[in-house]
């Protein structure tokens, strides 16, 4: 994979430096400020989809799986 969630956090943390910047105003505050809302919401996407993922790795390692998906589909597994 090429990039990680070490990387979204670099990414956070120099988005928030820029909005520490105290020299920024105006046009200028206001283009960073919509920069760090549109990174926000990203990001928010990809710890989600990262959630998901650990999620079904635990169902996997757990067993169960098969009856987790089945329920999704609507089908009922044979106990």
């Amino acid at each position: 994979m090429k990039n990680k969630l070490s990387d979204l956090n670099n990414h956070l943390f120099a988005q928030l430096e820029r909005l520490g910047d105290e020299n920024l105003t105006g046009e200028d505050l206001i283009r960073e400020i919509d920069r760090a809302k549109a990174m926000s919401g990203v990001a928010t996407q990809i710890v989600n989809g990262t959630k998901v993922v650990v999620d079904a790795m635990k169902l996997v390692h757990k067993g169960d799986a098969p009856k987790v998906i089945a329920g999704l589909l609507g089908d009922k597994m044979e106990e």
